[in-house]
């Protein structure tokens, strides 16, 4: 049975920097793609970023774009996101997902999610 386990959320003030990281064990994706959603109070999820795993094509929603940096290690199944520059309005649930990726319009479609990890930032 496919796992996502997420680490490295937390506790950061506004202007900081987390690092969260995402590892799948049962099975890889190489057809396929991995990426973080999140979810704030009150809010629907919403897409964050993703990567493709051949090829390396990434996504990233608008507001995090030159901010946020998402990459793989194939060797370790595994999707790191830096988040440099963060804000209050980053604070949020965030889910690693894994999926189907589209790359015409380098889309992520997720079939399997985390557990999520809080991210905090305060002002």
């Amino acid at each position: 049975q496919v796992q996502l386990v997420e680490t490295g959320g937390g506790l950061v003030q506004a202007g900081g920097s987390l690092r969260l990281s995402c590892t799948a064990s049962g099975r890889t994706f190489s057809n396929g793609g991995m990426g973080w959603f999140r979810q704030a109070p009150g809010k629907e999820r919403e897409f964050v970023a993703a990567i493709r795993w051949s090829g390396g094509s990434t996504s990233y929603t608008p507001s995090v774009k030159g901010r946020f940096t998402i990459s793989r290690d194939n060797a370790k199944n595994t999707v790191n996101l830096q988040m440099n520059s963060l804000k209050p309005e980053d604070t949020a649930v965030y889910y690693c997902a894994a999926g189907v990726w589209v790359e015409i319009s380098t889309l992520l479609l997720p079939t399997i999610w985390g557990q999520g990890t809080q991210v905090t930032v305060s002002s």
